[in-house]
């Protein structure tokens, strides 16, 4: 879900809940990185939708660089996002245009993978 940049991560985070909890009734986790803790997780409780929003956070104890748990595969899509030259930079006028591209994309890259 695309949003205007001025919506804090937490706050636009509840608006993709809100889509989520309508279209996903199967949904048992959602796996977030620290900056999403906090309100966010007393929020997500409230609702008893029957899911559980998870962080996923960095040990103390690490150094250097360390591949945790699930958020590798949201750094993977980015990495994915790369390859296409219409989200090289926004230029969208709004964040529909901007949700078509990365739909479009997404859809491109499920049929290569079908292809195979």
């Amino acid at each position: 879900m695309v949003h205007e940049a001025g919506i804090q991560d937490r706050d636009g985070a509840k608006l993709v809940f809100l889509v989520l909890m309508t279209v996903l009734t199967t949904l048992l986790i959602v796996w977030a990185d620290g900056g999403y803790a906090g309100k966010l997780l007393d929020w997500v409780k409230e609702r008893q939708w029957g899911w559980q929003l998870e962080i996923v956070k960095r040990n103390d104890d690490m150094k250097g660089f360390v591949v945790l748990p699930h958020r590798w595969i949201v750094e993977r899509t980015f990495a994915w996002y790369g390859n296409y030259r219409l989200l090289a930079k926004e230029y969208e006028y709004s964040t529909s245009s901007s949700q078509a591209d990365l739909d479009l994309v997404m859809i491109h890259l499920m049929l290569k993978r079908l292809a195979r």
